[in-house]
Order: C-alpha cells, then structure tokens, then sequence
C-alpha cells in the first residue's frame, strides 16, 4: 500500500490513520489491502469490487465522485491482461486500486520521484503512461505484416494462416481497448462532478486525440492483414489452379489412349490380330497421340 499527502505543493507519505478532511490524498493500493481502506474511508465497498472483477474497461459517474476501471495490458501481447485497476476519484482524494500496486507505481514514476508528479497532473500522467509504448507495438505489428507479406510475395512461406490469425488477435484486442478507452474519455472530459480542472481536461483532450490516432492507426493496420490474407488466399488458389490444370492435361493425354485400349480390348476378332505389325502399329499409334497432345497444349499454353 502506499498512500500520500499533498499540501503545501509537498508530496509526504501518510497513512490511514492521518487522513482527513484537509489536504489532498492519492494512493496505490493492492486489492487484498483495500478491505482496510474501503472501510477507513467510508467508500462503497460492493461498488469498487464490482468494478474490480470487471473484465472490461468501464467509467461510472456517481453523487460526488467517479470510478474507472481498465486494464493495463502487455506490450508483448496485447491479449494479456497484466494489471487490472479500479481508480476511485474524488474531490480531494485519488486511489488506485490494483492487482499489483508495485507494477503501476513504477509505470507512474519510473525514476521513483513521487513528488515530481503534482497531484493534479497524476491522472493524466496514469493514462499517459497506459499507450506509451503502443507506438512501438504497432510499429512492431506492421513489422511482421510486412514481413508476412514478403513472404507470401517470394514464395518463402507457404503456410500463413497461423500467423494471419494472431495478428488479427492482437489487433482485434487493441482496437477493442481503444474504444474502451476513447468511451472512457469521452466521460472524463464531460467532468459532471467538476472534480478535474482545465488543464487537466486539456491534457485529456490531447490524449484523446493521441488514443484516436491510435486507434485508426489498428484500423489501418487490420486492412494490411486483410489485404494479406486476401494475398494469401489468391496465392492458394493459384496454386490449387496449376494443379487442378495438371490433372487435366494428363487426363487429355489419356482420354485417347484409354479409347484406343478400349476399342482393342473388345472380345471380337479384328483384322489387325493376324498382321504382324498391329501390336507396334497400336504402339506407334499411342506414342503419336501423347506427342501431339503434348504439342497442342504447348502451343495453346496450357501448361
């Protein structure tokens, strides 16, 4: 748990037994420590936890204060929930309520210098920090659709679909997250309970239009796999064509053949049998048939 008070623009640490009414309070709390605090300061407990257990990104305005709960997801795969906070704003008091409150303490200050942050700037800070790094995922995801398709282009893979599927996982994720996030926003900037200021909500409104950017940014991203896997499938086909177009010509080739294998296997005496030269005649007559089917389709580019 780590809990602090603001006064005098000077960031100290405290506990629940020295808060109270005066001054600012913010605080990182680990969900199996926020029984304790619930209870300290009055809050609704069914509330924080419904909106703990919560899988989804979610805000909710209530009579004088607002609850948001999202998830902070890997940078390795942005199907992976690492964190899941609930965050409790009030008019003097912001807490975070984590499922690891070490993890998004060093998200909020990695050079560990809590008073460098202002109390007003904290939240905007938080969601800063949330899609810092997403520029480089994505960058990392056009990577591998480019990638993918080269590959696809110079015949160096074959079997795409796996990798097609994650990529359009991980961007299903983001873009779900996004919009959970832009909605989340939107609520934010709409400030009912007037618990941000105006420079609060002018950060706010250049995070929004940063997640936005973002957000197209998947967008686009998912017609690159779209357009990948459409490569891929034409690729399939044309490969299934050639050899769909071999079976045919060698069943041209052999259509006369077995005509002329039927028309001698007939159990009736033709004159052919008593000449010496009939079996080498049908020989013969079998070899010019392959030649000239073979030369046919040439000349006509079927194979």
């Amino acid at each position: 748990m780590f809990l602090y008070k603001v006064t005098d623009e000077k960031t100290i640490p405290t506990d629940l037994k020295s808060i109270s009414d005066r001054g600012r309070f913010f605080g990182f709390i680990g969900f199996e420590e926020s029984g304790e605090v619930i209870e300290a300061l009055g809050l609704s407990g069914k509330t924080i936890t419904e909106h703990f257990d919560n899988k989804s990104v979610a805000y909710e305005n209530r009579e004088g204060y607002d609850l948001i709960s999202l998830n902070i997801l890997s940078h390795k795969s942005p199907l992976t929930r690492i964190n899941r906070v609930c965050i409790y704003l009030g008019k003097n008091i912001k807490l975070f309520f984590c499922s690891d409150a070490d993890a998004v303490v060093k998200m909020i200050y990695p050079a560990g210098d809590i008073a460098g942050i202002g109390y007003c700037r904290l939240l905007t800070v938080f969601f800063e920090r949330l899609v810092a790094q997403d520029p480089a995922v994505l960058e990392r995801i056009e990577h591998e659709t480019d990638t993918l398709e080269n590959a696809l282009i110079t015949s160096k893979k074959r079997n795409c679909v796996n990798d097609i599927i994650s990529l359009r996982k991980k961007l299903m994720a983001l873009k779900k997250y996004y919009e959970q996030l832009l909605d989340v926003l939107d609520e934010l900037q709409e400030n009912e309970n007037k618990l941000l200021d105006g420079d609060s909500l002018r950060r706010f409104n250049i995070y929004s239009r940063k997640v936005e950017r973002l957000h197209q940014s998947v967008l686009h991203l998912r017609e690159n796999v779209t357009q990948v896997r459409e490569a891929y499938q034409a690729e399939v086909d044309i490969s299934l064509n050639n050899i769909m177009k071999i079976f045919t010509v060698i069943t041209a080739i052999f259509l006369p053949l077995t005509l002329i294998v039927g028309w001698y296997g007939m159990n009736l005496q033709m004159p052919e049998f008593s000449w010496p030269f009939g079996y080498p005649m049908v020989i013969g007559l079998c070899i010019v048939v392959v030649v000239f089917c073979l030369i046919y389709f040439k000349k006509h580019k079927w194979f």
